[in-house]
């Protein structure tokens, strides 16, 4: 009877000397395999191009500067509108959902023309700065797109094509005991990448400022209509007042460039890429054939 056998026919456990004595067998096998699939991965991962990550620290703007709105004008600064009590964390909550929404980053898109650089681009040239782009994708001598598209889409890519093909490569993170917020961006291009990076946190500060400052106006519109309706010298004086901190907000929101996000640590060209890991891949990808070979080698001498 077949040593791997026990005395009812069913396979018996197979002991670490048996296994070593089948790697042992089959050690050409094994070796060709690892040397192949080592092989196939170094070709693969030299055809993959450089990738770099920017990255920027920001920190939130604080309100301790402005005046606060009186308590007791609560509820008559609410129904105008006017935003109470830390008005900074709000509007760094807002910034930070804002900076994730497909919205922004989609406006962030159609602005700046982001569709070929994301979706056609497949490398770059530091040496000249230029983006390798994929001809079966875009032929930039027509400047026109030319891919062949998947099941409802059109030949030139959707700004939500785009945005989830950029939304991979962005990432926004904020740290619970600081409050800095750490964004970073991935792309071939390092000068691009660093650029986009640092264009976000503009473009995130004038839309925040822009709905900061429709609100008070809207807020203080509101609040000179009431002025018309009362000649209560108390309710006037409250209304002055409120009139003043949206006045506040305006002045603010006209003279802060970085209005609610600023820049502690700006974003620079990075000089080394951030992946591929070629030699992690042509490892795992040894160890993958050693595995497999071994597998082989030990149904096909079960099999005898």
């Amino acid at each position: 009877m077949n040593s791997n056998y026990d005395l009812h026919g069913q396979p018996s456990e197979i002991t670490l000397e048996q296994l070593f004595a089948v790697i042992w067998r089959g050690k050409w096998f094994i070796m060709a395999c690892v040397i192949f699939c080592s092989a196939v991965a170094v070709w693969y991962a030299l055809k993959l191009p450089n990738v770099y990550k920017a990255e920027a620290v920001l920190a939130p703007v604080t309100e301790e500067s402005g005046l606060k709105i009186p308590g007791q004008l609560g509820g008559l600064a609410a129904l105008a509108g006017v935003n109470l009590g830390s008005s900074g964390s709000k509007n760094t909550a807002l910034a930070i959902e804002v900076l994730k929404s497909r919205g922004f980053l989609m406006r962030f898109i159609e602005k700046h023309d982001l569709y070929v650089p994301v979706i056609a681009a497949k490398g770059w040239d530091r040496a000249s700065n230029t983006l390798v782009i994929d001809e079966e994708l875009y032929d930039s001598a027509k400047a026109t797109w030319v891919r062949k598209p998947k099941p409802f889409q059109n030949i030139k890519p959707s700004a939500l094509e785009v945005h989830k093909e950029l939304r991979k490569k962005f990432t926004v993170n904020q740290e619970k005991a600081s409050g800095m917020v750490k964004i970073s961006l991935e792309h071939y291009s390092a000068v691009l990448a660093t650029e986009w990076l640092m264009q976000i946190v503009k473009d995130l500060n004038d839309d925040i400022r822009i709905r900061n400052v429709t609100e008070a106006e809207s807020s203080i519109a509101f609040l000179q209509q009431q002025l018309k309706t009362t000649d209560i010298a108390d309710v006037r004086t409250m209304l002055y007042s409120l009139i003043e901190e949206q006045t506040k907000t305006l002045m603010l929101a006209n003279v802060r460039d970085e209005y609610v996000l600023k820049v502690v640590d700006p974003a620079v060209v990075p000089e080394e890429k951030s992946g591929p890991m070629r030699a992690l891949t042509v490892v795992l990808a040894a160890f993958l054939g050693a595995i497999l070979a071994i597998l082989i080698v030990f149904l096909a001498l079960r099999r005898r």
